[in-house]
């Protein structure tokens, strides 16, 4: 699966669909928001809402959700809160899975990065819980500081962070045939990231400025736009991102990664 993992990046690429400044040519009238926000932003006129292609991210904290009513909302995809660290599963993992695939929405795993246990350590017990299941979006690493942590509050050099990324996601893209997504936040990526793995999808959060606008040099292909959404099926506010492509990008992307 090797063949696959080059192809993603330039299928984004050449489609001229998944750079920080090129999706500014969708710019189009005032367009009304996809789904509603409890705390919306207007990013300058830059909204997310010029994007065709809306999905979500879910942890525990999103409780019960009716996977079926979040597929008729217009919910493209679904990134999945699967583990954290070298012990920790999320306990409704499972059933986000499951449900997720019942309904037939494109989903992944993704593993929040602790820099208290090894990378080998966090591989092994992301693969022990994640199936390798075909037809899925590539896994997803989260890494981002989190000053709230009770347990691992530790920050190593961006040397050493690089390091430890590419080791986890050497190991599970020799594992699940798909080179990882990377997850970040504006401070974790500003301390560690800026020009490091060119080669690999981004997922960005960024809920108060456009992309372009706090990760200048980068390449992305999700944006995490909001935490306070508002999706059918789902009680309480949810994450919620848009694809940088059009809806023929989309699909293009989600056949080659499907393979």
């Amino acid at each position: 699966m090797r063949w696959l993992s080059a192809l993603l990046l330039p299928l984004c690429l050449t489609a001229t669909a998944c750079t920080s400044g090129s999706y500014d040519l969708l710019e189009t009238a005032a367009m009304s928001p996809r789904f509603q926000d409890t705390d919306p932003q207007h990013f300058d006129g830059k909204t997310p809402h010029r994007h065709e292609v809306h999905g979500i991210d879910v942890s525990k904290w999103n409780g019960d959700v009716d996977w079926r009513q979040v597929k008729k909302s217009g919910v493209a995809f679904v990134f999945i809160k699967a583990t954290e660290g070298k012990d920790m599963l999320d306990p409704r993992f499972k059933d986000y899975w499951q449900g997720a695939s019942d309904a037939d929405i494109p989903h992944a795993a993704y593993h929040f990065y602790y820099f208290c246990s090894s990378a080998d350590e966090q591989a092994d017990w992301f693969i022990r819980n994640v199936p390798r299941d075909a037809n899925l979006l590539p896994p997803v690493l989260d890494v981002e500081w989190n000053p709230t942590s009770p347990t691992c509050r530790l920050r190593p050099d961006p040397a050493t962070v690089r390091a430890e990324m590419q080791r986890f996601m050497r190991r599970i893209e020799a594992h699940y045939g798909k080179r990882p997504i990377i997850y970040t936040s504006v401070d974790f990526h500003r301390d560690n990231l800026e020009g490091a793995f060119k080669d690999h999808h981004f997922w960005v959060r960024a809920v108060a400025q456009h992309p372009s606008i706090v990760y200048p040099e980068r390449r992305w292909s999700f944006w995490q736009y909001t935490s306070t959404g508002v999706i059918p099926g789902i009680s309480g506010e949810t994450d919620i991102n848009v694809f940088a492509g059009t809806q023929k990008n989309w699909q293009n992307w989600l056949a080659a990664v499907s393979k």
